[in-house]
């Protein structure tokens, strides 16, 4: 069998071959000959009629590919699609890892600036430090929606390298601050420079991975967040032995910094836009690359931003105020550990030097439980136990809370166990992020859902600082509270989004309880590349 049929049973009837009043074969061979252009475009126009696309009439780029759904439903032989998968890993993980670890080390630079004394240097009073730490979020919370929408329109690859050009760009600048106000201003505009990454990742993920591959390839490229943290810890040991002209965290800034956008560059270049269009696959496989995709039900992306699905993410989808919800809780403990933390365990008692590398079992951990959870959530795990595995993965973090609360302060080896625990809620929030890509279609749709969650995502980042008190430093005894507060809210706010995405899932199955498996796989060729929201796809199934 080939790889794209080129009729099934269900196809318009071949009109030419119905004239059965034909008084002779001569006449059908003339009707036939002079009929023969216009019955071509009239199935042509039959076909394509078959799409359901979405209210304003345009579907997916995607359909550049296909005449009709016919072809989208064509089976796909599993070793080709498998070496295929594998040629798609290598043009898109190794490039997002990469970015996602220079992502972590540079939020951590301002930790390690602060061992390195950026606060003596720059004269910084009170709050300052901590105002450093946010306001790097509120350049990103102020250009999230710009440049979610901007991604749209541009070449998502393109756009993404020239950003963190960009950011890398900033984070060098910092290097030259001499006050506060200048280091404030150059931490916003990295965070603007900044915003389109998790977005964008999560968009390019959705565009090359179905929805069951997601959340281990999203694994995968956040599992560089732990070995961000792990190298961020070795490149602040050896920076801390460069016995230059300059204070120790300048040179953290300068070198971060220009290899940032030394790998802005690379990605510019090499990073692939959309399957549709990547140049290192052959037209065959860009097409197998996209069918494969149908059972999304998500699209691969549309250029047009669509107004009608802008108002039913604000104002008709609950999914965006739990997600948005579950951005902020789960980041007040990120935004306060990842400035913080270099300065929890030096509360240990170890040096300036030795808490640099103190780091690195830290990162390690939080990339082996993001490896473990997606492991779990892939191969052990039943259908659709995506939410409670969040909860599980949480678990680690209530208790390292509790036990930093709970232990003696001259405790020390018992209270590092307690605060590497804090690490696996990496791993949920990856969990987080694939069901908010697997669970929500429209590209418009997606792009807003995807910045509101980062909204969150920022509001949690800006607010965790501020729960570190200076005057309980370096236990921080406010601040272990708003982590494991945070977290239980989170378990709270998970079961409630399985909870209704499990009640839609029933209604809809009850309303389609009468289609045949040979006409519910019809359906969903239909809607795959239509460019439907979630809400108006009646194929559409959540995952929970």
């Amino acid at each position: 069998m080939g790889l794209f049929r080129n009729h099934r049973q269900d196809d318009p009837p071949d009109l030419t071959t119905q004239r059965t009043n034909s008084t002779s074969p001569e006449s059908r061979k003339d009707e036939e000959a002079g009929k023969g252009e216009t019955t071509h475009n009239e199935l042509r126009q039959t076909r394509s009629s078959k799409w359901k696309l979405s209210k304003t009439g345009d579907g997916d780029t995607a359909l550049a590919l296909f005449d009709n759904p016919d072809e989208v439903i064509e089976e796909i032989d599993p070793e080709e699609e498998r070496k295929l998968v594998w040629k798609i890993d290598f043009m898109i993980l190794p490039y997002l890892a990469v970015c996602y670890a220079f992502f972590y080390i540079d939020k951590t630079t301002l930790s390690y600036a602060a061992i390195f004394n950026i606060e003596e240097d720059l004269n910084l009073q009170g709050t300052q430090y901590s105002w450093l730490s946010s306001i790097f979020y509120f350049g990103f919370l102020a250009w999230a929606l710009p440049t979610n929408f901007l991604m749209q329109r541009l070449p998502i690859g393109k756009y993404l390298g020239a950003n963190i050009f960009m950011w890398g760009f900033f984070l060098m600048l910092q290097a030259a601050s001499k006050n506060f106000t200048t280091l404030a201003v150059l931490r916003a505009l990295s965070g603007a420079a900044e915003a389109c990454s998790d977005p964008s990742f999560m968009l390019i993920t959705s565009m090359w991975y179905t929805r069951r591959q997601q959340p281990i390839r999203m694994g995968l490229w956040y599992t560089a967040n732990g070995l961000g943290i792990a190298l961020g810890g070795l490149l602040g040991y050896a920076i801390g032995h460069i016995k230059g002209s300059l204070p120790s965290w300048k040179y953290e800034f300068l070198i971060i910094g220009a290899l940032c956008s030394t790998w802005g560059i690379v990605m510019f270049i090499m990073l692939p836009d959309s399957p549709v269009t990547a140049k290192m696959l052959t037209k065959r496989q860009r097409r197998m690359a996209v069918e494969r995709l149908r059972g999304n039900q998500t699209g691969i992306e549309n250029k047009h931003l669509k107004t009608y699905q802008i108002r039913e993410a604000f104002f008709q989808d609950y999914k965006l105020v739990l997600f948005f919800l579950l951005g902020v809780v789960g980041n007040i403990p990120n935004g306060g550990i990842s400035n913080f933390g270099t300065i929890i365990i030096q509360g240990f008692g170890f040096s300036t030097i030795v808490t640099t590398l103190m780091q690195v079992p830290y990162g390690i951990l939080i990339a082996l439980s993001i490896l473990l959870c997606i492991w779990l959530n892939d191969r052990v795990f039943p259908a659709n136990f995506r939410t409670y595995a969040i909860i599980i993965f949480l678990l680690p973090n209530i208790s390292g809370c509790l036990g930093l609360l709970l232990t003696d302060a001259n405790q020390t080896v018992p209270r590092l166990i307690c605060y590497y625990l804090t690490g696996p809620y990496n791993a949920a929030f990856v969990l987080i992020l694939s069901l908010q890509t697997a669970n929500t279609a429209g590209h418009t749709k997606k792009v807003v859902t995807n910045a509101v969650l980062f909204l969150g995502y920022c509001t949690g980042n800006i607010a965790g600082p501020f729960f570190y008190k200076e005057d309980q430093k370096p236990g921080y005894r406010l601040g272990i509270w708003s982590m494991l507060v945070s977290h239980l809210i989170e378990v709270v706010l998970i079961l409630i989004l399985r909870f209704l995405l499990a009640r839609e899932n029933k209604r809809r199955d009850q309303t389609q309880a009468h289609l045949s498996p040979a006409e519910r796989e019809r359906e969903i060729a239909k809607t795959a590349f239509g460019d439907l929201t979630d809400r108006e796809n009646p194929n559409f199934r959540y995952i929970t």
